[in-house]
């Protein structure tokens, strides 16, 4: 889903191809399993009751998993900072 989310953002192919060429050397995760989506509905749900609404299911799902998982994440979308704040997720920006 991340490499999706990187790669539709590609308007030149060029660079489209550079870029899919590159991230295929990278480790690649499952990130979707009926166990996850469990996770990621509980997330929604105690976000929603802080009264944030996260308003791309692709950020609940992304977030989740590097909150299961431990990764940290680089990130620009402020989408992320309610998981951050609320739920541990670490930003790869805070990292040393």
């Amino acid at each position: 889903m991340i490499l999706l989310e990187i790669l539709q953002g590609f308007r030149n192919d060029k660079d489209y191809n550079r870029a899919k060429k590159t991230l295929a050397t990278l480790d690649q995760y499952e990130m979707f399993s009926h166990t996850m989506v469990i996770k990621c509905a509980d997330n929604y749900r105690v976000l929603r009751k802080k009264g944030i609404t996260i308003r791309k299911t692709t950020d609940l799902i992304i977030a989740t998993f590097c909150i299961d998982n431990q990764f940290p994440l680089l990130f620009s979308d402020r989408d992320f900072m309610p998981f951050v704040k609320h739920l541990n997720l670490v930003s790869a920006l805070n990292e040393t």
